[in-house]
């Protein structure tokens, strides 16, 4: 189902992927600092939770500036949470490279705000940009570092833009329970010598939905 979100004096494009059953849970999706909504890991991934039972909304938004991108998931996360379409008791937040940068600095100024209403559940990052190729001495974690609720990161154990072991580092720093799915000898685009796209799609896509089927259980019990 094709939206358009209404986000200052224009518009970002949407998409939701439905599943067959009412879903209680959904998952926001947004692209790196290239390509848009239509990028062939988020397609994959949205197709893989929506036959699972999964809502999933994908979204572009082009800004090459994190306050933007950032700004511009805050308005697709309340446009699902006010959506009469859709009633969900909550949301994961999710975005590739860039994308996980936006989400995660909105998880993070969202728990600041006093009308914190646990609506949102959790974030997973694919491919998170923690430092710039080679500039492995300034990282990107001061979101993470803040943020409660859990984390999923899945991340090639080749990414240029997160090395492995400052990764780790940032992770048992972290506050909020964290997991990390290392994909074997994958770079940050995740591909893998040897690899097709799609097998390395079903690993993401499997971690990514058994990682939600358990934070959504723990809220159930």
């Amino acid at each position: 189902v094709k939206v358009k979100i209404p986000f200052g004096n224009k518009y970002l494009d949407a998409i939701f992927s439905v599943p067959e059953k009412k879903s209680t849970y959904g998952v926001i999706l947004t692209h790196g600092a290239g390509g848009d909504m239509n990028f062939p890991h988020l397609l994959s991934l949205a197709a893989y939770l929506a036959s699972h039972g999964v809502l999933c909304l994908r979204f572009t938004c082009k800004g090459l500036n994190v306050a933007y991108r950032t700004k511009a998931f805050k308005t697709v996360v309340e446009y699902l949470k006010l959506s009469d379409d859709y009633k969900l008791s909550g949301v994961f937040l999710a975005g590739r490279s860039m994308g996980s940068r936006a989400a995660a600095s909105l998880i993070h100024q969202l728990s600041q705000d006093d009308d914190d209403d646990d609506f949102i559940q959790g974030l997973i990052c694919l491919s998170y940009p923690l430092h710039r190729p080679k500039l492995q001495s300034k990282l990107r974690d001061e979101d993470l570092l803040c943020i409660r609720c859990p984390v999923l990161f899945v991340s090639g154990s080749a990414d240029e833009m997160c090395e492995k072991k400052l990764l780790e580092g940032v992770a048992s720093k972290m506050k909020a329970p964290k997991k990390i799915h290392w994909i074997d000898k994958a770079n940050h685009g995740m591909a893998v010598k040897g690899r097709t796209t799609d097998d390395v799609m079903e690993e993401i896509n499997a971690q990514v939905f058994s990682w939600l089927r358990e934070n959504v259980e723990l809220e159930h019990r």
